[in-house]
């Protein structure tokens, strides 16, 4: 089966759904035209609200496909967040051991430890995320995004690991400053977490057939090319499996939603002295299988 990956980018002026297969960029219209496709799905929203469907057209289509003189260079595009405005942006923290200890958290958590982002928090590959003048540690955290490919009603968890449609890449920003100076109540999770461009994801969703083990994928992330972060997804707390049973046994999942796994250790905070994102920083995202999501800070 030829592997591919799909993604959102600006053709032609328009936002389009778009599809990388063999080192190339096609348009969606364009790879499933060739399959015979009459109608073809506005965005990934649309792709995921009828993933068997897609992913079954998608299949035929580049089944003796060819992209050699054709397509678009990948690194020529301007990209946006892979999932248009998903109806949930969902983060799990605390998943990782070694982060538990940096972050001198000293009980492991007994179920997965999640909030709820706004839409408005997603960033696109490359796109200049703004520094927000109030927060004064601003923070990174590389983290494994899961891509929901189908509707799960709350309480059905039997086999809610089976809606995934993909996997993308996300760094998972965080403003500290509501750690160190929390209110009676406890941590400030808008404060936190809520500014907007704070999740850059992307710029690629990686169909879950093509990612063998979610469990086994290498993460790295540099700052201005000096590595911080080097792990794998193996050593989550809470594997893919485990958090979308629990997610689901909560909350209705939708196609589009998505779900972020936890970082491991090396972030800022946990740095001796510690070290926070600062104007003109590159900061750049690597999940084995699934790509390198970069981002300037502004």
């Amino acid at each position: 089966m030829t592997e591919y990956k799909l993604g959102t980018a600006v053709v032609d002026g328009a936002s389009k759904p778009v599809v990388l297969v063999q080192g190339r960029v096609f348009t969606l219209a364009e790879v499933l035209g060739k399959g015979g496709a009459k109608a073809v799905p506005a965005s990934l929203i649309d792709v995921f609200g009828n993933w068997e469907a897609q992913r079954s057209a998608l299949s035929a289509a580049l089944k003796d496909f060819r992209a050699a003189g054709g397509g678009r260079d990948p690194e020529s595009l301007v990209y946006q967040a892979p999932v248009p405005n998903p109806r949930a942006v969902i983060c799990v923290g605390v998943n990782y051991r070694d982060h538990l200890a940096e972050m001198k958290v000293s009980q492991e958590p007994s179920y997965p430890y999640a909030f709820l982002r706004p839409p408005s928090s997603l960033a696109a590959h490359r796109e200049e995320i703004r520094l927000p003048k109030g927060p004064q540690m601003v923070d990174w955290e590389a983290e494994l995004g899961i891509v929901v490919g189908r509707r799960v009603p709350a309480g059905d968890t039997g086999d809610a690991f089976s809606a995934v449609a993909g996997y993308t890449v996300v760094n998972d920003v965080s403003a500290r400053d509501w750690i160190i100076n929390r209110p009676p109540v406890g941590i400030d999770w808008v404060m936190q977490k809520a500014w907007d461009q704070f999740q850059p994801t992307g710029p690629w969703v990686t169909p879950a057939e093509f990612v063998p083990d979610p469990q086994a994928l290498s993460i790295e992330l540099s700052v201005n090319g000096i590595v911080k972060q080097r792990s794998n997804t193996g050593q989550m707390i809470f594997g893919v499996r485990q958090i979308m049973q629990h997610l689901a046994g909560i909350m209705t999942l939708e196609p589009g939603d998505i779900v972020a796994t936890g970082t491991p250790a090396g972030v800022g905070f946990g740095q001796s002295p510690q070290e926070f994102i600062q104007t003109g920083d590159q900061v750049c995202v690597t999940v084995e299988r699934l790509g390198t999501l970069e981002n300037r800070f502004i």
